[in-house]
């Protein structure tokens, strides 16, 4: 299914499935229509639940409008691609030095590229600009931007530490920087007009599954995802006024740059950890769940794992 197709109870006589078109009310989008009010859910005499006009995509494209951090690559790249496929526009964020430019241009005139760190309040404001006078607001920002490292508290061997240093970039990048965006792309979502049910837009951030089962080394690493994971509830608490939903997705053991330079037997080894499917998950199912959590409007301060059932050994 696409953004604008999903099946959902439309009628007494069963499901059926929607596709963007003009409802009878006029209004584009979902087939109830604004003017058409949804019987009760739960009334005994209403049969099956009618979803009020509102349980639609955050804004049908090409109306959406999504910012997508760490978006040359990897996960964010298969999210801005996905995104663009539907009909969406997309603002890519990455560093200068990226390929961002370089994949902004391969998706079109839909996608512009903005270069930023994402720990730069300058700079994340900047981007967020790009979205506002190119395309004219912000609905969706997908936070995917990150870094990552191995290194033991105290290696007693090497009589070696954890480098202080390793560990504040790691948070600043991976916690910080997700915050920044948040922060700052939530004062533009706010300016957005609410919808019926008073939706005006979603954040979605990255976690990973050593948020819980941190592994040997990723003493760092575990601590910024663990800090993306705490401050979900309270940021969805905090924007709940605005009509602005917070989710994070928690990723297991994913086909990205980081593991593609590993030799096949390895990433066969990895994939082959995961109980269902025993293999590696590849970027675009990430993106597959983004999507999904911008059409369902109930989602919201929930952590969501994607990880096949896996729970990482020491």
């Amino acid at each position: 299914s696409g953004l604008l197709s999903f099946t959902c109870w439309g009628s007494r006589k069963g499901r059926r499935k929607w596709t963007r078109r003009t409802g009878p009310g006029g209004e584009r989008g979902c087939p109830h229509g604004a003017s058409a009010p949804p019987q009760s859910w739960g009334s005994a005499s209403a049969g099956p639940p009618v979803p009020p006009p509102w349980l639609c995509p955050l804004s049908p494209p090409p109306g959406l409008v999504a910012l997508v951090t760490g978006g040359s690559s990897g996960l964010g790249r298969a999210t801005a691609e996905r995104l663009v496929q539907q009909g969406a526009c997309v603002v890519l964020l990455d560093l200068p030095a990226s390929q961002g430019a370089k994949v902004a241009a391969e998706l079109g005139d839909n996608c512009a590229f903005a270069p930023a760190d994402v720990t730069s309040a300058k700079e994340v404001e900047a981007a967020l600009e790009v979205a506002k006078k190119r395309f004219g607001k912000l609905e969706l920002a997908v936070n995917c931007a990150g870094v990552g490292i191995a290194v033991k508290t105290y290696n007693a061997k090497k009589d070696k530490v954890h480098e202080l240093e390793d560990f504040q970039r790691v948070v600043n990048v991976n916690l910080v920087g997700t915050f920044n965006v948040t922060r700052l792309s939530a004062r533009l979502m706010s300016q957005n007009p609410p919808d019926p049910d008073g939706h005006r837009g979603l954040v979605v951030n990255t976690a990973s599954v050593a948020a819980f089962e941190g592994q040997v080394g990723q003493a760092a690493y575990s601590a910024s995802k663990g800090g993306i994971v705490g401050m979900t509830l309270p940021i969805a608490r905090d924007l709940a006024p605005l009509g602005i939903r917070v989710v994070t997705i928690a990723p297991g053991l994913f086909s990205t740059p980081l593991l593609a330079g590993l030799p096949e037997r390895v990433r066969n080894f990895l994939g082959q950890q995961v109980p269902f499917p025993s293999r590696l998950g590849h970027p675009g199912e990430f993106a597959h769940l983004v999507q999904a959590l911008a059409e369902n409007p109930m989602i919201n301060g929930e952590v969501v794992r994607l990880d096949g059932a896996l729970r990482m050994q020491p």
